[in-house]
């Protein structure tokens, strides 16, 4: 991609870059790219179209069986504790919402040219959107969503796709000191999971960084929730995305998700009191181990 990227700035003149980033508007950049794609859409046939659909992974249907994936739906919202409220997603964000929230590569996320960019994930939308009833006054914020996402990096192996389901919560409030707050947001989150996933449930955390909500969760979480909560001491994943403390969630030995507590509230609001627990799972994955 960069080789490609290179030759073609080099083919225009000097300056065209530095124009399209940064001299136009969104406005007038979008006007001209719409245009571009305009013309490039009128070039398509329908047998190049039967062509894309067939190859392109971006396009092609998920595997899952719809019917089954409703039940699995079904089974997720009807446990979903009252306070937390449910929020249908629009499948587009604002252009730089993971990059800026969470460091990841633009380039693993289909942008669009409308100063968009195409869900990856509904952990950040929906941190965002705490955010916003945060600073509206809510003392605490619980969101649930699921969401059809698309992730542009490279995938392989079997039951890996460009695009998948997740079903997510995000809570945020204000800390109030000694991980106190934190304990309240691991409480609701883990029980959650664990009503849904029943006892074969394998739920985990890992302390990538020292700090009193370790001692929270003996003292605090483990005793509320009542069942086993296992530390994962050899886990490094994702170690750079969640700030302090993550989470596994499984079931029966399968991997459907994770979580963590992470920054993003804190960055929005430019409050470094603000706390954000997130967590989630593939609804995919839970509809073929059964629910």
């Amino acid at each position: 991609m960069g080789d490609v990227s290179a030759r073609f700035w080099a083919k225009l003149p000097d300056g065209s870059r530095d124009a399209l980033v940064d001299e136009l508007s969104q406005s007038e950049l979008q006007s001209v790219l719409l245009d571009v794609s305009r013309e490039r859409a009128a070039k398509v046939t329908p047998a190049r179209l039967l062509q894309r659909w067939q190859q392109d992974r971006f396009v092609r249907p998920s595997t899952t069986d719809p019917r089954r994936l409703a039940k699995t739906h079904q089974h997720l919202w009807e446990r979903l504790p009252a306070k937390f409220a449910g929020v249908e997603l629009s499948p587009v964000t604002p252009l730089g919402t993971s990059s800026a929230m969470a460091t990841i590569n633009q380039h693993q996320v289909l942008s669009t040219i409308r100063g968009t960019e195409v869900a990856s994930d509904p952990t950040n939308e929906l941190a965002i959107e705490a955010a916003v009833r945060r600073r509206a006054g809510q003392t605490r914020v619980d969101l649930a969503a699921c969401q059809r996402v698309v992730r542009a990096q490279a995938v392989d192996g079997p039951g890996m796709f460009a695009h998948f389901e997740l079903f997510v919560l995000v809570s945020s409030a204000r800390d109030t000191g000694s991980g106190r707050t934190e304990a309240e947001l691991l409480i609701d989150h883990l029980r959650f999971w664990h009503d849904v996933l029943g006892d074969g449930a394998d739920l985990s955390f890992t302390v990538f960084t020292p700090s009193a909500v370790r001692e929270r969760i003996d003292d605090t979480v483990r005793p509320a929730l009542k069942v086993e909560l296992a530390e994962d001491t050899e886990r490094t994943k994702s170690a750079n995305y969640y700030s302090g403390t993550a989470l596994g969630i499984g079931r029966d030995g399968s991997e459907l998700g994770d979580g963590g507590f992470t920054t993003w509230t804190a960055d929005l609001l430019g409050d470094q009191k603000e706390r954000c627990l997130t967590s989630c799972i593939s609804t995919e994955r839970l509809t073929a181990i059964g629910v």
